[in-house]
């Protein structure tokens, strides 16, 4: 695997500026953001950094290419004409799987079937072999065909990015690893700050906030599938680990505190800090939301409180942002951040947003609302 060659992040919608920009700031080549993904280029060592660093990607692909396909025949040849014997080896496995959007083509499995079909008559004219017992590594075929347009990827992560490797279990409604970084993001969370989740579950916007402002890799704690391909490497992941490690700003004076009325979700809370790594930066109390009260001179509070399609009616939850809406006050070093799907929470919370953005939780749209000026 020497050389540049491209490759794409899938991200949830809303979070590909964000994506982007962390891949330039990671040193990522050609950058492009698009719906629903970001393609760049970079080699084996820029592979194994943005899988250890992309906080709001869901997984790290090699991008094998493009092209129209409206039929099975157009499909079968666009597939095979890519060149896949670069990535995979004689022994290696190669299930394919994928979706379907707005096609003429619009069954899965028929196009997993031609896909899988292609990749094997482009591999045997290579290897000079008539069968693949494929019993080594995986790698894993990624479609995507949209208004017939076919998008070709193996993936390189294993599990989804946002599984950081902290979260075993999780209370009822959790928020997405990815979406509670960027909320850490837009909130413009500093390295010192106060932070404050008066709703904070099994502790998953904490310990995002956490890893975001002492500067610690969110895959540091974990493996991912290209680690054991036969192109890859070992030293180059040994080497990205090892500089992240260095990365980290252990010094830093950051602290969170998390409050919930639940005590079984601030025990997984306590336990996912630990095994993350940030439980000397994180504190946790069981207090309601009407016993707020915070006397600190700055503060960051991040939240994702229960609403009408989560926990709580929308009669409950629109009572529940009028509370939050008296508590978190104008102040002068302080600003909140609070996620929401109902589109009338403004009113309820009782002011407008300083600025506020869309972003998706899992399938379900969402604003997240900050609030800065005193």
């Amino acid at each position: 695997m020497n050389g540049i060659f491209t490759m794409a992040a899938p991200c949830l919608l809303g979070l590909e500026g964000l994506a982007a920009q962390e891949l330039r700031e990671m040193g990522a080549l050609q950058v492009a953001a698009q719906d629903g993904r970001v393609l760049f280029s970079g080699d084996s060592a820029m592979l194994a950094r943005a899988n250890l660093w992309s906080r709001y990607a869901e997984r790290i692909q090699i991008y094998l290419g493009s092209f129209e396909a409206a039929t099975y025949d157009a499909l079968f040849e666009g597939v095979k004409a890519l060149p896949w014997e670069n990535w995979i080896g004689k022994n290696d496995r190669f299930p394919v799987k994928g979706h379907t959007l707005s096609s003429t083509l619009r069954s899965v499995p028929d196009c997993q079937s031609i896909i899988k079909k292609a990749v094997v008559e482009r591999l045997r004219g290579k290897y000079r072999v008539s069968w693949f017992e494929e019993t080594g590594p995986l790698c894993q075929i990624q479609f995507l065909l949209r208004k017939d347009t076919v998008s070709l990827m193996i993936d390189s992560s294993g599990a989804g990015l946002h599984k950081r490797g902290y979260r075993a279990n999780a209370n009822e409604a959790p928020i997405r690893e990815t979406l509670a970084a960027a909320m850490a993001n837009l909130s413009r969370l500093r390295t010192d700050a106060n932070m404050i989740d008066p709703f904070c579950g099994s502790g998953t916007i904490l310990i995002e906030s956490a890893l975001y402002a002492l500067g610690i890799a969110p895959g540091l704690r974990r493996k991912f599938v290209c680690e054991t391909w036969n192109g890859v490497d070992s030293s180059v992941f040994e080497t990205e680990r090892s500089r992240a490690l260095d990365l980290i700003r252990r010094d830093a004076a950051f602290h969170a505190k998390g409050y919930d009325i639940d005590p079984a979700a601030l025990e997984l809370a306590r336990a996912n800090a630990a095994k993350a790594g940030v439980a000397g930066k994180i504190s946790v109390l069981q207090r309601d939301i009407r016993q707020w009260s915070e006397n600190n001179e700055y503060g960051c509070v991040i939240c994702n409180p229960p609403y009408g399609e989560r926990m709580l009616d929308l009669e409950k939850a629109r009572e529940l942002y009028r509370v939050i809406g008296g508590a978190f006050e104008k102040k002068r070093g302080w600003n909140y951040t609070v996620i929401s799907s109902d589109g009338d929470f403004e009113t309820y919370f009782g002011r407008p947003a300083d600025r506020r953005r869309k972003l998706y939780n899992g399938n379900l749209p969402c604003q997240v609302y900050m609030y800065y000026k005193y």
